[in-house]
């Protein structure tokens, strides 16, 4: 969803000493490794009519069900929703199944807000630096809505929805019947064949190779809905006449509800080909240099918890309850930070490995060496 989001020092409970304890489990909550997806190469782009029924797509494993957008502190989701993915030198391919008793659609207009309706809505960022990052929503009649956004709401971004997907192939099947509350579907599928070169920086695309780590995650907005006059209407609270808040339901648990916090996002691997047996198949690894980030990441939410608690940023490590020191996969770490009230920067370094990042107050991240 493209809302802005709250600021995270507003995300925990704001009731004195309540703080500590809710935080730490927002922090438990924000700091879990996210999910991963490894996309083999195909040779044969598949036809994009809205089926998933190419012997492209044969090849390709579904991600996991998805679930409520923090996690498993939340009931699962009423309907499945899955994805699978693929790639070749021109695009990256994107198939999602969604189970869906009453489909539904009425919004029409390219870049309309189409998560007033139920949507699909997909999130990557090449870069995988948590920011200049791309957003592109469907609902059931293939409305697009689709923004790019320099940065994450919560660090002061302004959504660019002029900018368009150029080239996008979309395609939506239904098993049921549209817009007709007089009987029960099954759901839809989504089809997609984002070009490579749309959702690049620069002059000089650059081509995924096997090996290539983005970031992407995928949400579903569901609105619970009653029918009225041959229509779907959303349900109101009977108390308060005012619309009941729409579910969110993702591939890779944010942690909080808001989906711009794309350092939250799965990791999407490409490989060249993954092997039809487990043990010749791609394994995925948690590099070194993305620990170091989380690592940098955790600096980064206690100390949006200590601002809000004090006005101030913390000056020194201790009062963050962060050690300087840490091991890694057997490799020492060190992290520095200088800080005044206002702003404040810290670098982590592996001294065996040579590499080091620099988060900033803005929640920049850039690797120093």
């Amino acid at each position: 969803m493209t809302h802005k989001a709250l600021c995270i020092i507003g995300l925990s409970i704001c009731c004195g000493h309540l703080h500590a304890q809710n935080d730490s489990l927002l922090l438990g909550r924000l700091l879990k490794t996210p999910l991963h997806y490894i996309a083999s190469k195909t040779q044969t782009a598949p036809d994009i009519d809205g089926n998933l029924t190419d012997p492209a797509w044969q090849t390709a494993a579904w991600t996991e069900y998805f679930s409520d957008i923090e996690g498993d502190i939340r009931p699962k989701p009423l309907y499945q929703t899955r994805v699978k993915m693929l790639w070749d030198d021109q695009y990256l391919y994107i198939g999602a199944e969604l189970e869906e008793p009453n489909v539904w659609a009425y919004v029409t207009g390219h870049d309309e807000v189409v998560f007033r309706d139920n949507d699909f809505e997909v999130f990557v960022n090449p870069d995988n630096n948590a920011r200049n990052y791309f957003e592109i929503e469907t609902n059931a009649i293939k409305t697009i809505f689709d923004l790019f956004l320099p940065e994450p709401y919560k660090n002061g971004g302004d959504p660019l929805v002029g900018w368009d997907a150029q080239g996008l192939k979309k395609a939506v099947h239904i098993n049921g019947t549209l817009n007709d509350p007089r009987d029960k579907d099954h759901g839809w599928t989504v089809e997609m064949a984002i070009p490579i070169w749309s959702i690049s920086m620069g002059n000089q695309p650059e081509t995924p190779h096997p090996g290539s780590l983005w970031r992407i995650n995928f949400s579903r907005v569901e609105w619970d809905t009653d029918a009225k006059d041959g229509k779907y209407v959303k349900r109101t609270d009977p108390a308060t006449q005012k619309t009941l808040p729409e579910h969110n339901w993702v591939w890779s648990p944010q942690g909080v509800i808001d989906m711009h916090f794309p350092e939250r996002w799965g990791y999407l691997l490409f490989a060249d080909t993954i092997a039809r047996t487990p043990s010749r198949a791609t394994a995925f690894t948690l590099p070194l240099s993305e620990k170091m980030k989380n690592r940098l990441w955790e600096l980064y939410y206690r100390q949006s918890f200590y601002f809000r608690d004090h006005g101030t940023y913390a000056e020194n490590l201790s009062a963050l309850n962060i050690d300087s020191v840490t091991n890694m996969d057997g490799h020492g770490t060190l992290m520095k930070m200088e800080a005044t009230p206002h702003t404040y920067a810290a670098i982590l370094v592996c001294a065996d490995t040579g590499e080091a990042f620099i988060i900033d107050s803005k929640g920049i991240i850039n690797r120093a060496r």
